[in-house]
């Protein structure tokens, strides 16, 4: 008898919480590449209510080889080219509704190419990303004492932060739309499992800050790394990070990845100093 849900032709579907093992395999193959939607996959599962999104899998020679998660953001996971090819026919024939488009960059720039004419223009397309991995901490930099875990008791002082760094990242205030609700617990969400990390100034002023944003037993990724306009310069972000990476090395995974923005040369110059190291290049089309 044929196990359920192995299909002989080439074809997608939405997968169901039955095929959670398979999805997690795939996800598997790229712990790094693929850690933000394995990381909401263990806790969630496959149920797209709980996802807050639905998982597509591409199936060839009756395994499944691809996925695309289809939710806020529209992410190919481990996408061939025919998969990519799929899963745009179905974004095509669902409309859109995600906010932006990220992954990979080849298989995102494919899919893009595929969306454009429907789903076009874009607010903004970020083609290229680095992503930087690292497994170790930096043996010449000294990791900042004063960064710390934010407190749940603190969310009125490090939201102030999280919506600045979004809006000067992304181009639009997290507010807007349904008034930060969802934006608000997903910051809570990070501060109630100990991943928010910043430091703060005598007067209790958030001056730098980054998030531990995905995590699995693989992998985990940082993001959201901000240091107050009044205090760039000032030699903050490089030894913030290594803090945080302290943290992410001892707690939560064996290797630590960010993607930035290929023109944040500054950023970039940090992150190198810190013992990243660009392995990939991710891209974003924001709407």
């Amino acid at each position: 008898m044929r196990p359920p849900h192995v299909l002989t032709q080439t074809t997608t579907r939405v997968l169901e919480p039955s095929d959670l093992d398979a999805a997690l395999a795939v996800l598997d193959n790229e712990p790094v590449a693929n850690a933000f939607v394995a990381s909401r996959v263990q806790i969630a599962g496959l149920d797209p209510w709980r996802l807050g999104g639905e998982m597509w899998g591409w199936y060839e020679d009756g395994m499944l080889r691809s996925l695309c998660y289809a939710g806020a953001n529209l992410v190919p996971i481990c996408a061939t080219p025919r998969a990519v090819r799929a899963f745009a026919d179905r974004a095509r024939r669902a409309g859109r509704r995600c906010s932006s488009i990220v992954g990979p960059a080849e298989p995102t720039a494919q899919l893009w190419r595929l969306l454009e004419p429907s789903w076009g223009p874009a607010r903004e397309v970020r083609p290229h990303q680095p992503l930087m991995v690292t497994d170790r901490l930096p043996a010449d930099i000294t990791p900042d004492p004063y960064v710390r875990r934010i407190r749940k008791d603190e969310m009125e002082t490090i939201m102030p932060a999280c919506v600045a760094m979004f809006t000067e990242e992304v181009g639009v205030s997290p507010l807007s739309g349904d008034g930060g609700l969802l934006y608000q617990a997903r910051v809570a969400e990070l501060v109630g499992s100990g991943r928010s990390f910043a430091r703060l100034d005598q007067n209790g002023k958030v001056v730098f800050k980054a998030e531990i944003g995905a995590a699995t037993a693989l992998a985990c990724q940082i993001q959201g790394v901000w240091v107050a306009p009044e205090y760039r310069g000032r030699g903050l972000a490089a030894p913030g990070m290594a803090a945080v990476l302290r943290f992410a090395l001892a707690d939560v995974a064996p290797v630590v990845s960010l993607y930035v923005n290929d023109y944040n040369t500054a950023a970039r110059a940090t992150y190198r100093r810190v013992g990243f190291q660009e392995v990939g290049a991710f891209m974003s089309v924001l709407f």
